[in-house]
């Protein structure tokens, strides 16, 4: 634990303290294709004025960690209760910034209770991009979410440092398949056996499956009759700044 570690208010969240920079948040939906509806609504960072998330990550330091992790939290939850989100948000976290997740959920409440937004309609979903450190560690992390009632989604499966040994070691409640592993899925026979595979495994977790980076129908398409039900991309909506997109027409879900 960092040596100028300490609980930070949403006051401070909110006014950057700690950070030594500013940021904003913008959403994309997740879109439930069954019913054609916005099932959850991420959080991403962006800089004050839009600017891209590399443009905010560039400055996150292990000095900083922490503070930008609760800082995310509590904006995220800020604009989602200002937007009057009625479905989950979906927050990204950092696992090697987690020290403590009491002390974490604990910012998470009340930001939660100042804002209005209720604690039930929050997702927390972390990257398997980022190197764990210390899996025991990540696993209780998850653990003590699950506990609090908050659903935990694992971002990016099949990129990044681990894969079929996160899924097994680390039990959240969704994954997230990678933008790689379903762009041209339409056209790889490969790619459609693999996500085949996978969604049958976790139907048996009972685990919820999102593709991310859906950018055309036939994309989309395939993906529907592989089984999948939960969407994200620029096909259904590209993120907007302090804002929510408008959504998606009929005729995006139509065959």
């Amino acid at each position: 634990m960092p040596k100028n570690f300490r609980k930070i208010g949403c006051a401070e969240c909110v006014a950057g303290a700690g950070l030594g920079f500013d940021f904003a948040m913008a959403f994309q939906p997740i879109v439930h294709a069954p019913t054609r509806r916005v099932y959850a609504q991420e959080a991403l960072a962006r800089g004050p004025q839009g600017e891209p998330a590399s443009h905010v990550f560039k400055q996150v330091n292990e000095e900083n960690r922490y503070a930008f992790d609760q800082a995310c939290r509590v904006k995220a939850i800020q604009l989602a209760a200002e937007l009057k989100v009625d479905s989950f948000i979906s927050i990204n976290f950092m696992p090697n910034a987690v020290y403590r997740p009491e002390l974490c959920i604990r910012t998470t409440i009340e930001a939660a209770d100042t804002y209005g937004f209720p604690t039930r309609q929050i997702i927390f979903e972390f990257t398997e991009q980022e190197y764990i450190t210390d899996m025991s560690h990540v696993r209780g992390i998850v653990r003590h979410y699950k506990e609090r009632g908050f659903l935990t989604a694992l971002d990016d499966f099949g990129a990044g440092y681990a894969g079929l040994n996160l899924l097994a070691d680390i039990d959240t409640d969704i994954i997230k398949l990678d933008m790689a592993l379903v762009r041209g899925i339409d056209q790889d026979r490969r790619r459609q056996a693999i996500v085949r595979a996978m969604m049958a495994m976790c139907q048996e977790l009972s685990t919820r499956v999102i593709a991310e980076g859906i950018e055309t129908r036939e994309e989309y398409l395939a993906l529907q009759d592989l089984g999948v039900e939960l969407f994200q991309g620029y096909y259904f909506a590209r993120p907007v700044f302090r804002a929510l997109a408008p959504l998606p027409s009929a005729a995006v879900y139509e065959r």
